[in-house]
């Protein structure tokens, strides 16, 4: 990056204090992976990282030389009110955001760059919590106003960022995510010690088929429950199906328990496993083993889970929705996210045909090669540069 700061560097301010949760989540990965590669990409700049505590050991990022690191504790309104007054205190030249939203009190000489990861809860509201709904809804638009530069995290998001909010489209930018190529590929994926201790470790004895994410209504998940319970009702008679397992892996959310009841009322609860919480270095272990991956969401910002089954060669059913046609391409086996005999029907084409899963697995792998972390670093600096000079 390039400047005509006298002082020879931009300082960046970065509001990091999503790292300091015990939930993983696809917005604290994206964080955590740019912080590990734009020390790599922009040498020039001091990059000021703010944190309000510890961070989750799952989500420790790598110190550069131009990485200082800014600790600041509040127990309450951290960015409300602590961080707007350790701004005014640091005075940066520019502030990242990487969350939807931005301090309502800042210096007005701070440049503001701020990530869109989704607009989930303007498409489909009625599953957010009232309270969420009304702090996504404000602190959302405040943030696209008062933003010199949107980043959005696929053309699906800066389509409804300019449908929603009338921005102009020149104010905002793609920037695709990555995936953690060393932890998610076929290699890894492919080791059946680690797969077989996995798989012990959560009561998986058997072939089985597995969504990865939170559970939460807008993740459709009592539609993959009803379309697992057609599957093994069909085939019961013939035995194909008879030992397949159904592997919920994530945390509850906010009104998962719709999900839940869904799935001990199921007459196959047994089948239906829930991980829980597991640890990330898990994760390419717990796809490894599956048959395939489901993501049935309604409405994905990304579709990051999607991305990583691809990347350890697992085929892939998800709805065809959203930004996931986008970032699955031709490799994954779409359905309508609301037809159950559609789901029903891709889960039984993709189970039932090893040529096609073959097929599926080599343009997975293909696709993926489009996303990386490297890439999205270089052209978050790139969205930076083009605020400060």
């Amino acid at each position: 990056m390039t400047n005509n700061n006298n002082q020879g560097s931009y300082k960046i301010a970065v509001d990091a204090a999503d790292l300091c949760y015990n939930r993983v989540d696809g917005t604290r990965i994206y964080i955590q992976n740019l912080l590990d590669k734009i020390g790599l990409v922009d040498k020039n700049n001091k990059y000021l990282i703010y944190l309000k505590g510890k961070v989750n050991k799952q989500l420790e990022f790598k110190k550069f030389k131009n990485y200082i690191l800014k600790k600041s504790y509040s127990p309450f309104f951290w960015t409300q009110l602590k961080f707007p007054f350790e701004l005014a205190r640091d005075k940066p030249d520019l502030l990242w955001m990487p969350l939807q939203t931005v301090p309502f009190y800042l210096p007005k000489n701070i440049k503001v760059v701020v990530t869109i990861h989704d607009l989930a809860f303007k498409v489909y509201g009625r599953y957010f919590l009232s309270k969420d709904h009304f702090l996504l809804t404000n602190f959302t638009k405040q943030a696209i106003k008062r933003a010199d530069k949107i980043i959005a995290v696929s053309e699906n998001t800066r389509r409804d960022i300019i449908k929603y909010y009338q921005v102009s489209p020149n104010k905002v930018a793609v920037v695709y995510h990555g995936y953690n190529q060393k932890l998610f590929n076929p290699e890894k994926a492919k080791n059946t010690a680690k797969i077989e201790k996995v798989m012990a470790k959560y009561n998986i004895n058997s072939r089985y088929i597995i969504y990865t994410g939170a559970i939460q209504p807008r993740k459709n998940l009592k539609l993959l429950i009803k379309a697992f319970k057609k599957l093994k009702d069909y085939y019961i008679y013939h035995q194909e199906f008879k030992d397949l397992k159904l592997v919920i892996a994530g945390e509850k959310a906010w009104m998962h328990e719709g999900v839940t009841k869904a799935a001990r009322e199921s007459r196959y609860s047994t089948d239906i496993i829930f991980t829980g919480q597991f640890e990330t270095q898990e994760l390419p272990y717990l796809l490894g083993g599956a048959e395939l991956f489901v993501l049935p969401s309604l409405y994905e910002g990304f579709g990051m889970p999607m991305l990583e089954a691809m990347a350890c060669g697992i085929p892939v059913v998800a709805a065809r929705n959203s930004s996931l046609t986008e970032v699955g391409g031709e490799a994954v086996r779409y359905f309508h996210e609301k037809r159950l005999d559609d789901l029903f029907n891709s889960l039984v084409e993709v189970l039932k045909d090893q040529k096609a899963q073959k097929k599926m697995i080599k343009k997975g792998l293909k696709q993926v090669g489009k996303f990386s972390w490297d890439r999205c670093a270089n052209e978050t600096c790139r969205v930076f540069e083009s605020v400060l000079n």
